[in-house]
């Protein structure tokens, strides 16, 4: 059998993922994925061989993912939080356009926005978008345009890759133009490291926010014109009569 799983791991370890994620290592011969993650999960699968690259190397281990599975092994391609959001499923399926004969298989996980909510209260109750503030493949003049338009029409707004080491300003730059319809005083919160060692969040102003240092495996949460704080926690009203 000619098998790919592309597997979403949610947050942290695998702890913290599916028992369908874990049925789908478990049957798999050999794990493909970036080096954080496979660290992550290695030792809870010692049985298992393991194939992983770099940063930037989605391309390199997803094309090695379809030779190992051609070969007739069974393969999972792991992505942290859910492989289908910024995750590697739409690549395997790409590649594996030109190989019909390859079973593939999404095995979705938590996401980032729905780990991180969960750590801040209840920040996503409402309509909400996501959007990535990286742009390696994403233009940053589209980037924009989506931040205003999210932010013009009062979503929550939640951010992934707010930041990096040649990124540093695009967390203030995004929050600079979400207060063009955003009040400074619109609640936000941000997590780090969601389900790892050394989480830490915080609930803070979107003025605050602005000059805030995050990094890559920051979750950042905007709340729309609704959203408090209640008890140490961000919330976004539903609307319910009390």
């Amino acid at each position: 059998m000619k098998k790919i799983y592309i597997v979403g791991l949610g947050p942290g370890g695998v702890e913290q993922a599916t028992q369908r994620a874990v049925t789908a290592l478990e049957s798999s011969d050999i794990i493909v994925g970036y080096d954080v993650y496979v660290n992550l999960i290695k030792d809870s699968f010692p049985q298992k061989s393991f194939y992983s690259t770099g940063m930037r190397g989605e391309t390199q281990r997803c094309q090695k993912a379809v030779e190992l599975a051609l070969s007739g092994q069974t393969v999972s391609v792991i992505s942290s939080g859910d492989a289908g959001v910024y995750g590697m499923a739409g690549l395997i399926c790409e590649l594996c356009e030109a190989h019909p004969e390859i079973e593939t298989e999404v095995v979705s996980g938590i996401t980032a926005a729905c780990s991180g909510a969960a750590v801040l209260g209840a920040p996503l109750m409402h309509d909400f978008c996501v959007i990535s503030l990286s742009d390696l493949m994403t233009p940053w003049e589209k980037i924009e345009k989506r931040l205003r338009l999210a932010a013009e029409a009062d979503l929550v707004i939640c951010l992934y890759n707010p930041s990096s080491r040649k990124r540093a300003d695009y967390l203030a730059r995004a929050c600079d133009i979400m207060l063009l319809h955003k009040s400074p005083e619109t609640v936000c919160g941000y997590v780090k490291n969601i389900g790892r060692e050394g989480e830490e969040y915080a609930i803070l102003t979107l003025g605050e926010l602005k000059n805030t240092k995050v990094d890559m495996f920051t979750t950042v949460f905007v709340g729309n014109s609704q959203t408090r704080t209640i008890n140490g926690k961000m919330v976004t009203p539903r609307g319910y009569e009390l």
